[in-house]
């Protein structure tokens, strides 16, 4: 068999399995946060869909819900050293809500911000990005002594990590660019032992970028989607709405804008009932109308993300 041929590439499936536990977004692992859920491609599989809710279910025991496919990946650096065969890793992004046995976490959920730290800004610019990030970019720049190169160079910089124009949605742009500038590892890919890495959780192989592909793949959706739905419990209020998508996006909203256009989208409708908690005045409780979805196309939900 030549090489490159079938008997030279190893299908793999993954997922990025995503749900929102106690406000924060994260995502299903395995070994201690070091692996996505993954597996090969089996004859037995009669889709990839199939393939990949199989093995999910079988390395995790944690059913799928919403799954959508998120990228192809098939880099030369894939291919394994002395065999040349590559692997093709097809992944997909999921959606679903955690479940609990006897009162307990179930083991692996891990805060995507453990593995991407600078994408946090809730809170405002995080201190990682003007301690750390920026200065040894800027010392990246320095050491382009083509000018042609050190003007690309910048002009990446100031795209990605401006923080006025900061784009939650270059999860991937961003993380490319902090490898390049031997910033960050990633398993598997030819570049010398990197002394000083930043803060954040490596993952073996290339899941990390993977895992960086489906976070700005959700960001993006979640503006003109109502996928944010499949990670809420059947009722809500309108602020733990708000958290949630806050928690997705790595940005504060407005809460009168959030609350208007929600509104006015028709996404929500009132239960008639309202939290009982001991703490603050009761909220009222609100359910996904999934019939929207089939009165009419949604705009999207041009989320208003606070820029200031």
């Amino acid at each position: 068999m030549a090489a490159g041929g079938p008997r030279n590439v190893l299908i793999e499936l993954n997922a990025v399995l995503v749900a929102l536990i106690d406000d924060a977004p994260k995502v299903l692992t395995l070994e201690d946060g070091a692996l996505l859920p993954s597996g090969p491609f089996e004859t037995g599989h009669p889709t990839l869909q199939t393939g990949v809710r199989a093995w999910v279910e079988r390395q995790t025991h944690h059913p799928l819900g919403y799954v959508e496919q998120l990228y192809t990946f098939a880099d030369r650096n894939r291919a394994e050293a002395g065999t040349g065969r590559r692997t093709v890793s097809i992944s997909y992004l999921g959606l679903t809500r955690e479940r609990t046995a006897q009162g307990e976490r179930e083991p692996g959920w891990q805060s995507w911000y453990r593995y991407f730290p600078w994408e946090d800004w809730r809170e405002g610019m995080p201190g990682l990005l003007e301690r750390a990030i920026l200065p040894r970019l800027e010392r990246w720049l320095a050491e382009a002594r083509d000018p042609v190169l050190k003007r690309e160079r910048r002009q990446r910089v100031e795209g990605n990590f401006d923080e006025k124009s900061w784009n939650e949605e270059a999860v991937l742009q961003r993380y490319e660019l902090l490898y390049e500038a031997q910033l960050v590892p990633e398993a598997g890919r030819p570049r010398a032992r990197i002394a000083d890495p930043l803060p954040g959780a490596p993952m073996r192989y290339d899941h990390r970028r993977i895992l960086a592909t489906g976070i700005a793949r959700l960001r993006a959706k979640i503006k003109y989607r109502p996928v944010v739905f499949e990670l809420m419990p059947p009722d809500f209020t309108l602020g733990q709405l708000q958290r949630a998508v806050e928690a997705l996006a790595g940005r504060p909203l407005h809460k009168q804008n959030f609350r208007r256009q929600v509104e006015q989208q028709g996404l929500v409708e009132e239960t008639g009932a309202s939290t009982s908690g001991t703490g603050g005045r009761p909220a009222k409780l609100y359910r996904f109308r999934r019939e929207i979805m089939l009165e009419r196309a949604l705009a999207g939900t041009k989320l208003p993300i606070t820029r200031s």
